[in-house]
């Protein structure tokens, strides 16, 4: 059975915590693996997500709403404007 994804706030939070071991000492490789995940999962997570606070995550899954919602009204209002002028050029 494959194992969850994590969500994005937990993301943060682990890349928080492997900032903190770094600062207590611990070789970055030994804290990454501290946390459970790969160094090439740590590295791609650290490019998403890295400095993001909680606050920044909300907002960025809001603006990512906001932007899906608009790309379907678009989609819709493209659609109805294509079937009008088929419309009105006599194609049915």
């Amino acid at each position: 059975m494959a194992a969850k994804r994590p969500k994005p706030e937990d993301i943060v939070v682990k890349l928080r915590q492997v900032e903190v071991l770094m600062g207590q000492g611990m070789p970055r490789i030994d804290a990454i693996r501290q946390i459970g995940v790969t160094e090439q999962t740590y590295y791609r997570w650290k490019r998403k997500y890295g400095g993001m606070g909680t606050e920044q995550l909300k907002e960025l899954k809001r603006l990512q709403k906001e932007n899906e919602r608009l790309r379907r009204a678009v989609s819709d209002l493209k659609l109805d404007k294509l079937i009008l002028s088929e419309a009105a050029k006599g194609i049915f």
